[in-house]
């Protein structure tokens, strides 16, 4: 992208001093700096999506110990591409339809940089007042966005897992047990704890639940309907059984958006069966809750209303760099119960309207992640990202019908939202062991070709291909071309599924 320099490339006048990189030199590589990202953007398209390295191929390429001296930034910027850009797998590629794509735009990309120039530490309010602030402006209207209760209070850590482990955290503080002040370990009187969620629910609430001290026993995967959604009699039968047998509910966590299938669980039942549980509902949207932005498919989270928890992961589906995961809670005091820990050396004079989002979860480092939303949200505005969420809906139901025409080909599960689970299934194959082996193929063959990138999950004991379409820059001939890849890779296939019949 950058041409590499003729002959030693000088060093900046700062790099002979004490000193930073100078005004100048730092102009002079900024605007280098953007026009090999534009660039990059550009190109990104002709690249293969999947990195085509081996482990530890770039370790090998870069010198074991850093450089006593200094380099000039054109070297470091032409090893960036030499030897970087070469192992990416580019999630900023629009054939990217593996796990959920998370799509850095334009001016996400901006707001990172800003939020790199700036370099402050949002931990109290007075440290960084502007990103306290901005934060909560971004959460709220995304809030607004989304169609959540205006009441709601929202902030924003780094990833899902980290916003379910504050929630779960926040669940055991609401039962009063003293655990934040006596722990768990030598309690004999405590009731063992449990928390409920699907058995298609991300494994980030089992994480959690193991960080908390509950151990892997205190999670009970609930089993799902043909539809992959929690089946709310399996969940009120569990709790049931619980209780009988000396456990203490503690959280129930519904998903809008499975991993796998981008399944919506049946909230507005499951909230009935929380409630009278007496349990803390969290609602994991993180992929799926964008989907609201949609003034048709608002009705998505019906029923979320109702929860004490709720997350949705911006960088997931509204083209908002990773990472960026926005909590939004009902009981904002229970959250703070759980994590305000304030030393003598972070106290601060108490300010009417003044908040220290170091209170509400573990970190006290905090990047100015709000920016980035903000400049997201301004950019394309509310109709802007709902279109393009629109678009990305419609083509993956143009890929799923694309298929279902084409003979052998056949859906695992019902498309929802932009997620299509899919297999290859050849005349005659019909052992389960012969077509996972033979849709393994299918896939490598696909990712190795550099047409596309996408991953597989398995459904009910079937290994199933899959594909989310939600990078911004997508368009169906990127889809279609992901089409013609599955069809190549089948025909390559056939000494495969041969072998197993």
């Amino acid at each position: 992208m950058i041409p590499p320099p003729e002959g030693p490339a000088p060093l900046d006048p700062a790099q002979t001093t004490l000193g930073d990189m100078d005004a100048e030199s730092f102009r002079r590589h900024g605007h280098a700096l953007v026009e090999w990202v534009a660039r990059y953007l550009e190109t990104v398209p002709g690249r293969p999506p999947l990195a085509d390295v081996e482990p530890g191929a770039l370790t090998a390429a870069l010198p074991p110990g850093p450089p006593a001296g200094p380099e000039p930034m054109a070297a470091v910027l032409a090893d960036l591409d030499r030897l970087v850009v070469p192992a990416l797998t580019h999630w900023n590629h629009p054939r990217f339809f593996a796990y959920f794509n998370s799509t850095g735009s334009g001016p996400g990309i901006l707001g990172e940089w800003l939020t790199a120039a700036f370099n402050v530490n949002a931990m109290l309010w007075r440290s960084a007042p502007a990103a306290t602030e901005l934060e909560g402006v971004a959460t709220r209207w995304l809030g607004e966005m989304c169609g959540l209760p205006s009441g709601w209070d929202g902030h924003i850590n780094d990833t899902a897992s980290t916003s379910t482990l504050v929630a779960l955290a926040a669940a055991r503080e609401a039962l009063g047990l003293e655990i934040r002040s006596r722990g768990l370990a030598g309690r004999p009187e405590l009731p063992r704890l449990r928390v409920y969620a699907s058995d298609q629910a991300h494994s980030s609430v089992e994480k959690a639940v193991i960080t908390l001290g509950l151990g892997r026993a205190g999670f009970r995967p609930v089993a799902s309907d043909a539809a992959f959604r929690m089946d709310p009699e399996a969940l009120a039968r569990a709790i049931a059984e619980d209780r009988r047998a000396g456990w203490r509910p503690m959280a129930v966590v519904a998903t809008c958006g499975t991993t796998s299938t981008a399944s919506v669980d049946p909230l507005p039942a499951i909230a009935e069966i929380a409630a009278a549980a007496r349990c803390w509902w969290h609602v994991d949207a993180a992929y799926g809750g964008a989907l609201a932005a949609l003034p048709e498919h608002r009705g998505v989270l019906d029923g979320a209303e109702r929860a004490d928890s709720l997350v949705i992961n911006p960088h997931k589906w509204l083209f908002v760099p990773v990472d960026c995961s926005v909590l939004f809670t009902a009981r904002p005091e229970l959250v703070r119960g759980a994590f305000s820990l304030v030393p003598e050396y972070l106290r601060t004079p108490p300010a009417p309207g003044q908040r220290n989002l170091m209170d509400y979860g573990p970190a006290l480092g905090r990047r100015f992640r709000a920016l980035k939303l903000w400049m997201v949200l301004r950019y394309f505005g509310t109709e802007g990202i709902a279109a393009r969420l629109r678009e990305h809906v419609r083509l993956a139901h143009w890929l799923a019908g694309a298929l279902e025409a084409r003979p052998g080909w056949e859906l695992t599960a019902p498309v929802s939202m932009a997620v299509v689970c899919f297999r290859h299934r050849p005349a005659g194959v019909d052992d389960e062991a012969a077509l996972a082996a033979h849709n393994q193929a299918l896939m490598d063959r696909v990712n190795r070709s550099g047409a596309a990138f996408i991953s597989h999950t398995v459904l009910r004991g079937r290994f199933s291909l899959r594909a989310a379409v939600g990078h911004i820059r997508t368009t169906e001939p990127d889809v279609a071309r992901l089409v013609e890849a599955l069809e190549a890779a089948a025909e390559a296939a056939d000494a495969g599924p041969a072998a197993g019949r």
